[in-house]
């Protein structure tokens, strides 16, 4: 049986967010009106000016694309997210984009994602996962949103994993797994290489308590390291 890979994608590959940018070049190809971008304007300047936290900021990006997406057309969302990864592609850290490389070839790769599926999938023409997951909005008989959110894996990464690993005669021994946040917990106590990645406080709380390793890359220097003896400062 196939040991698998996986791999969250915002934040541990990719070095933004695929919906922060794809919301970004919607309203610049004006399919979104700009009034969008100043919804969620406070609580970008309050993260990048490290007064307020990232989950609150994606929170609003997430809830203000899912409200312009709805009547939108299927087709301009794909668009968007093609002309976004022409430019972004390469905007990925080292470490998670050379692990990939290594593991591909041995491992069935997995690819998860919280930023919309028609993005996902124009990035893994780039990445090559043999199966991604990204959140799932429905569409109406005309190829428009609708507002009803079909999938969203993030809320439950683990069963999505298990299922998927279960189903395709995979296996979680000697399996690897690459996260950033508290919701990658659920896959990385399923693997037996767990590698915790520029974590926020919450999964390197998690991390120090099952003794992970933790990774971090800064500018041109990779630190690994286990996380039993350090000490974490909270911002």
């Amino acid at each position: 049986m196939r040991p698998v890979a996986i791999f969250d994608i915002d934040g541990t590959i990719f070095r933004s967010s695929l919906v922060i940018e794809l919301l970004k070049k919607l309203v610049a190809r004006r399919v979104f009106h700009a009034g969008v971008l100043a919804s969620i304007k406070k609580s970008e300047q309050k993260w990048l000016n490290r007064q307020g936290y990232y989950d609150d900021y994606i929170d609003d990006v997430v809830g203000a694309y899912r409200k312009a997406v709805v009547g939108r057309k299927r087709t301009d969302i794909v668009a968007a997210a093609r002309q976004m990864l022409k430019e972004q592609k390469f905007r990925t850290y080292r470490f998670s984009r050379r692990l990939l490389e290594k593991v591909g070839n041995k491992y069935f790769t997995i690819g998860i994602s919280g930023s919309p599926l028609e993005v996902v999938s124009e990035y893994n023409k780039f990445l090559g996962f043999r199966k991604i997951y990204g959140t799932e909005i429905g569409i109406d008989e005309r190829g428009r949103y609708t507002d009803k959110v079909l999938h969203e894996p993030p809320r439950y990464k683990r069963e999505v994993i298990m299922r998927y690993v279960k189903n395709h005669g995979l296996s979680l021994r000697g399996s690897i797994g690459i996260g950033d946040t508290e919701s990658d917990v659920g896959f990385l106590e399923l693997v037996s290489k767990p590698i915790v990645f520029n974590p926020n406080v919450k999964l390197a709380e998690a991390a120090k308590k099952k003794n992970w390793t933790i990774v971090i890359e800064r500018k041109d220097l990779i630190v690994e390291f286990k996380p039993k003896y350090v000490k974490f400062v909270k911002v």
